[in-house]
């Protein structure tokens, strides 16, 4: 304890002299242990409300009594994306086992299934469920939820990369992309890798941003896109890759604005 305390007491003396020998070891971030799973529900025509409604009156609540977080939910606000039919939302799990046994326990608790007994007495509501299991990169901001006034635009953005080539990626947003962002305005949420192959692991970053307005998103993107640090970092991590850092065509980077749902916690 006595050492600990000595320690404690040096590092303080090093951040008011600005000495960085000792000060980064009392900001680390703890590593996140948690699981996250990123969910999509397509709603069948016309049922599209009736999803909402069921999330909003019971399943949230539902998902909390049986140790899921809800970090957030949106909608995508343009139709090429599913805008009108599609609800994306983010929980977290303490591991991949707790997962299975929250989901386990929700779907047979009686009250769920009396809610969805009652939300589809005149037909199913929910045509498709995805699910994809995310792992937080080790330069993601803490997940955790966050809200605004007015509410923010979000930007759900996956990139794929070509075999082997993950790494050089996370290293150009560890060492240079997300400070950039930030510096041209935009909020960095959350980065995430999926956990399973057959969704991407090895291949995959999917992360979150925050904008003011979709104005304000172009404005950000452009400035950052001719910024002489980003260009530099691009051409400099290019070089070392041997080539682009995504694959080519849409399916490199893949780009859906959303707007929160009025439940939820992240706005």
């Amino acid at each position: 304890m006595t050492t600990r305390r000595t320690f404690l007491a040096l590092g303080l003396v090093a951040a008011a002299l600005g000495c960085p020998c000792l000060t980064p070891h009392l900001h680390a971030a703890a590593p996140e242990t948690r699981v996250f799973e990123l969910r999509t529900y397509t709603a069948h025509p016309g049922k599209f409300e009736d999803v909402l409604a069921r999330f909003r009156n019971h399943t949230t609540r539902l998902f909390e009594k049986h140790g899921m977080t809800n970090v957030g939910y949106w909608v995508p606000t343009d139709a090429a994306n599913g805008a009108g039919e599609k609800l994306i939302y983010l929980l977290a799990h303490a591991s991949r086992e707790a997962a299975a046994a929250s989901w386990k326990a929700f779907s047979s608790d009686p009250v769920w299934k009396e809610v969805r007994t009652a939300s589809e007495v005149n037909g199913k509501i929910v045509a498709k469920v995805e699910s994809v299991f995310l792992a937080a990169t080790d330069y993601s901001p803490a997940v955790k939820a966050s809200a605004a006034t007015p509410a923010r635009v979000f930007e759900l953005r996956t990139y794929t990369t070509p075999v082997g080539g993950i790494a050089a990626l996370d290293a150009r947003f560890r060492d240079h992309t997300l400070a950039l962002f930030q510096r041209h305005g935009m909020t960095n949420l959350c980065y995430f890798h999926p956990v399973d192959a057959d969704k991407g692991a090895g291949r995959t970053l999917i992360y979150l941003l925050a904008h003011a307005s979709r104005e304000a998103a172009a404005a950000s993107f452009a400035a950052f896109r001719a910024d002489p640090a980003w260009v530099a970092a691009k051409a400099d991590s290019e070089k070392r890759a041997g080539g682009g850092l995504t694959v080519p065509g849409p399916d490199g980077v893949r780009s859906v604005f959303l707007a929160p749902t009025d439940f939820s916690a992240t706005r």
